[in-house]
């Protein structure tokens, strides 16, 4: 057996915690929003023409139920995939800025960090009309206040840290 070496491969706990976490949110958040989204789409859709019979109301709601579980579906999977791709982020920042040296500081750095991120991401994406759907538009005077309000959430976790 000489000559061969293990693969090994350490993940911090707090990646999978706060990722799973951040998964499981953004799945409720999606859903129920997704889910309110449809239903209000398909209201819109089909005012103009309700059913006149027992049975055609029996598959307008049948219908609706299953277009409202459809979106919300989708909603879950959408907003799950940002919030964990986000929180992954600010993970990642957090184990950057303490493989740095920055122990301290990793807190509010990786906030900052994710909150310009994010921010510069979004003001991109106005750029890029196929990605439009995937991130809401953050216009460049909120991207500041994101920034400022990143820092004051980091220095919260750094004083609750102690």
């Amino acid at each position: 057996m000489s000559g061969r070496s293990e693969i090994r491969l350490n993940v911090p706990p707090r990646v999978l915690q706060v990722g799973t976490t951040a998964f499981v949110l953004g799945s409720a958040m999606g859903l129920v929003r997704g889910g309110r989204e449809a239903s209000m789409r398909f209201l819109a859709e089909n005012a103009h023409r309700p059913p006149t019979t027992v049975q055609g109301w029996y598959f307008y709601k049948k219908t609706k139920n299953y277009r409202v579980l459809l979106g919300g579906l989708k909603g879950a999977g959408k907003e799950s995939a940002r919030l964990t791709a986000l929180s992954l982020g600010f993970v990642g920042m957090e184990q950057a800025f303490t493989h740095v040296g920055l122990d301290n500081m990793r807190e509010i750095g990786a906030a900052t960090a994710t909150a310009a991120g994010f921010s510069l991401l979004c003001e991109s994406v106005k750029k890029l009309r196929g990605m439009a759907d995937v991130l809401d538009r953050l216009p460049m005077h909120m991207a500041g206040r994101t920034v400022v309000l990143g820092a004051v959430v980091g220095s919260v976790m750094r004083v609750l840290r102690v």
